[in-house]
């Protein structure tokens, strides 16, 4: 699908009319212990199809408050901040801040909530944690959104993003942080002070050095480790998932080039494929146009290959 058009000037929102999630906790395994990871939730599962909202590699499950505000009028929906993130616990070992441990704890979540069909919403890394997860005998998935990855992840952003994560920088204020932060996530768009303030209020934390962001910095020690290593292909995963699929591109993105993306229409669920002009990696699904492809979708409102064949 061609881009859509370019976007019009970011809207204000009113963050005192979004809908305030609930946090919960929920005991995982890793080896040699356990770990709390912290989850929000936005409705109650019972008797309710449940979206999980995944989010990307140092981000938490509070960039997704607008979207969330939205799909809570039709779903429950559950954002896990995932180990090493925002209110989970951090891991003693940095290296098992890999995809396995990520899965086996949403094979915990879901266990907890006690529900048998979920939609999933995953943008980059939590599109990845997805795969693996919809790539399993008996998972529960139904319905997959793929924000800006796919089992290729393209070199440039790979050698972007280890450049870059696990550093421990501290701001002398949250209005210093929030600027340099800014600056740094030019790629996800243009947004509105509002908006951007839904990308920075849960994402930067006070410590006594200073503001900083709410991630263990140890996670950067496998990707730093793997950097090195040729991108793994991961179509195997990605096939083994045969419903509904939506892919998410930023036109300008460099985590998934158009040629995998367009290849993510041709085979496995055969996804369909909508572009947003003048973001890259990754969209943030905040603005309305970004919202309501991921709603429509998700209420079986937008045709994909795979159920018109």
């Amino acid at each position: 699908m061609t881009p859509t058009n370019p976007p019009p000037a970011p809207a204000e929102i009113d963050l005192t009319a979004l809908q305030a999630p609930q946090l919960h906790h929920v005991q995982c395994a890793h080896p040699g212990g356990l770990h709390r990871m912290a989850y929000w939730q936005w409705g109650e599962p019972a008797g309710q199809e449940l979206v999980i909202l995944a989010h990307g590699l140092t981000r938490n499950g509070r960039d997704f408050d607008v979207l969330a505000d939205r799909l809570a009028k039709h779903f429950c929906v559950v954002a896990p901040d995932f180990v090493g993130r925002g209110q989970s616990d951090w891991l003693d070992n940095p290296m098992l801040y890999q995809f396995p441990q990520y899965a086996a704890d949403v094979v915990t979540l879901v266990a907890r909530l006690g529900v048998k069909r979920v939609h999933w919403v995953g943008t980059s890394m939590g599109g990845l944690i997805g795969m693996l997860y919809a790539s399993m005998k008996d998972h529960p998935i139904s319905r997959f959104v793929y924000n800006d990855v796919g089992p290729i992840i393209a070199q440039a952003g790979r050698d972007r993003i280890a450049s870059y994560v696990g550093q421990a920088t501290h701001y002398p204020s949250f209005e210093t942080a929030e600027a340099a932060l800014r600056v740094m996530m030019t790629d996800f768009g243009p947004h509105s002070d509002s908006q951007f303030r839904t990308l920075s209020r849960h994402y930067l934390r006070a410590t006594e050095a200073g503001w900083t962001f709410s991630y263990d910095p140890g996670i950067s020690v496998p990707i730093k480790a793997q950097a090195t290593q040729p991108s793994v292909s991961l179509w195997p995963l990605y096939e083994a998932f045969k419903g509904p699929t939506l892919v998410l591109r930023g036109q300008s993105s460099d985590i998934l080039d158009i040629e995998t993306a367009q290849a993510m229409t041709q085979t496995g669920p055969r996804a369909k494929l909508v572009q947003f002009a003048g973001v890259g990696h990754a969209p943030t699904l905040i603005a309305d146009d970004q919202i309501q492809a991921v709603e429509q979708f998700l209420l079986g409102q937008i045709n994909v290959n795979q159920e018109a064949r």
